[in-house]
């Protein structure tokens, strides 16, 4: 990604000398778990631990510069790995990688990235389940028009709007967790996974030391539907994202403009309207969006090697991999700030509500006529007609509200009370069981 949008704890994980640093890790823990089966001497996985971790601990760009220029000879990244930090540990460096081939490295490796990874994405959901709970608890009862096709259908109140993303995003961290756990696995197996010139119990020592499971069956690579599974979630994200931000798109539209990205002191949203006031956020978050999703198709692709083990996969992967982690840490943390700042406008809520005249009611009345005693198919008939009155005469001289035309109406007149009708047009009956909704979303209190 551009360091436009990259934030410097996710592209710290894809940096090489963390890469390197897990390696070595793997390496280390390795040895010492053939030493304590008595594969290797004791003394040299100590020496491995003591004279490598120091040179880790250390690795900066001038060491990583090394590495790519033994690579640039050896055409081979993991031997130059090797070759380099043989360098520091000397004899002893011969029960290094012992029995073990390169993906035992790389791939449990990204598995320990990609939960460094999800571990950061989990707190960014946090962030963004915060925000979204103080402002559906802000406009709880903030009465707002409900839309179904972009057309005014029924009264909604905006916290059940914001308090519908929150249940989204809830699910979508279960969702995380889920995929963080498919991917947290091990392979130290060797070069067709049979464990032919390493033992088992080295595997298991491993995987126990990085916090990740036993890869049961990694032939020379763990499966990559682990992989397209992670990603798939990603993009389930970023759509939660998206349609988040095109929530707000419509809703800071200049018709109508019942919220709208905070605008900074100073800020231009025009090099030639000085007037602009855009939504540049969410429309970024759009874009972002789609960059994550992009990564599902090849991490799919990617599950069908040949055979057991290609380097197919591992092209995409090392684009995909932090290209779609950072681009939604991004967008995650860049979501939350927008919610918490997000300007919002009931007044306007109001205005937009009663903008056709009351049709918004129509079902309400409808129900009401037939309670009456109208059939349903009557009292849909007459409902319509007195709303379309409304709705095509809005703005003429002989506009009349909803409520007029259903008065002047004889098929209504004397049918059903007054109280009846003031209580099928009042907007508080659409906000009755608001509280019930939220104890399902929050919990009680």
């Amino acid at each position: 990604m551009v360091p436009r949008y990259t934030r410097p704890e996710m592209a710290a994980i894809w940096a090489p000398e963390n890469r390197y640093r897990i390696w070595f890790e793997i390496e280390a823990l390795a040895a010492e778990g053939m030493a304590r089966i008595g594969a290797i001497p004791a003394e040299a996985a100590r020496n491995i631990r003591e004279k490598g971790a120091p040179k880790l601990a250390g690795i900066n760009a001038a060491e990583v510069e090394r590495i790519d220029a033994i690579e640039r000879e050896t055409r081979h990244d993991v031997i130059a790995f090797l070759t380099w930090l043989a360098e520091a540990i000397g004899p002893d460096s011969r029960f290094v990688h012992l029995g073990m081939t390169s993906s035992d490295i790389l791939d449990t490796c990204l598995s320990v990235q990609m939960t460094q990874a999800a571990d950061l994405l989990l707190a960014d959901l946090d962030a963004v389940l915060d925000a979204l709970k103080t402002r559906a608890m802000e406009h709880k009862y903030t009465v707002t028009i409900g839309r179904s096709h972009g057309i005014h259908a029924e009264p909604t109140t905006f916290g059940l709007k914001l308090a519908g993303h929150y249940a989204e995003f809830a699910r979508n961290r279960t969702r995380l967790l889920a995929a963080r756990a498919e991917i947290a696995t091990c392979a130290i197996s060797g070069p067709v996974g049979t464990f032919a010139q390493v033992d088992p119990r080295v595997e298991a020592f491993v995987a126990e030391k990085l916090g990740l499971a036993v890869e049961p069956v990694s032939t020379q690579v763990i499966p990559r539907d682990r992989h397209a599974a992670f990603f798939a979630t990603l993009a389930v994200i970023a759509s939660g994202i998206e349609r988040l931000a095109t929530e707000v798109r419509h809703l800071q539209r200049s018709e109508v403009r019942e919220a709208e990205e905070f605008f900074h002191a100073g800020q231009k949203g025009s090099s030639s309207m000085p007037h602009k006031r855009n939504p540049v956020l969410t429309e970024n978050l759009t874009g972002l969006a789609r960059i994550v999703r992009a990564a599902v198709v090849p991490a799919l692709e990617n599950v069908t090697l040949w055979h057991e083990r290609d380097i197919s996969h591992s092209s995409v992967e090392r684009v995909i991999a932090p290209d779609a982690t950072l681009a939604l840490d991004f967008a995650l943390m860049r979501l939350a700030g927008m919610i918490q700042r997000m300007l919002v406008y009931p007044e306007r809520m109001k205005a937009n509500l009663e903008s056709l005249g009351g049709v918004v009611y129509s079902g309400d009345v409808l129900l009401a006529l037939a309670r009456a005693g109208l059939s349903r198919e009557d009292a849909y008939a007459i409902t319509q007609r007195c709303a379309m009155e409304t709705w095509t005469k809005l703005g003429t001289p002989e506009s009349r509200s909803f409520r007029q035309n259903l008065d002047a109406d004889p098929d209504v007149a004397g049918r059903v009370p007054a109280a009846d009708l003031d209580a099928a047009m009042n907007p508080a009956h659409h906000t009755k069981a608001v509280d019930q909704i939220f104890e399902r979303v929050f919990g009680a209190g």
